[in-house]
């Protein structure tokens, strides 16, 4: 087994949709910033509440990055 070694990096995303696109869009902006993502976890999860409703969902995440 290799060894390995992270930068460990934390984001936060948003989404109206739900808290599984609030992930993917907290990774997809991770990626798009050329960060190398080997790993993720969801760290806090929030929901935002308007006019009696849910209005959006926000989630921290976590996540292991590598050289390469």
């Amino acid at each position: 087994m290799s060894e390995h070694v992270y930068e460990k990096i934390e984001v936060v995303g948003s989404s109206k949709e739900g808290i599984e696109d609030a992930v993917n869009k907290a990774v997809a902006k991770l990626v798009s910033d050329g960060k190398n993502v080997r790993w993720f976890e969801v760290v806090e999860t929030r929901g935002y509440v308007e006019e009696k409703q849910i209005a959006y969902w926000q989630v921290t995440v976590k996540a292991g990055c590598s050289e390469g």
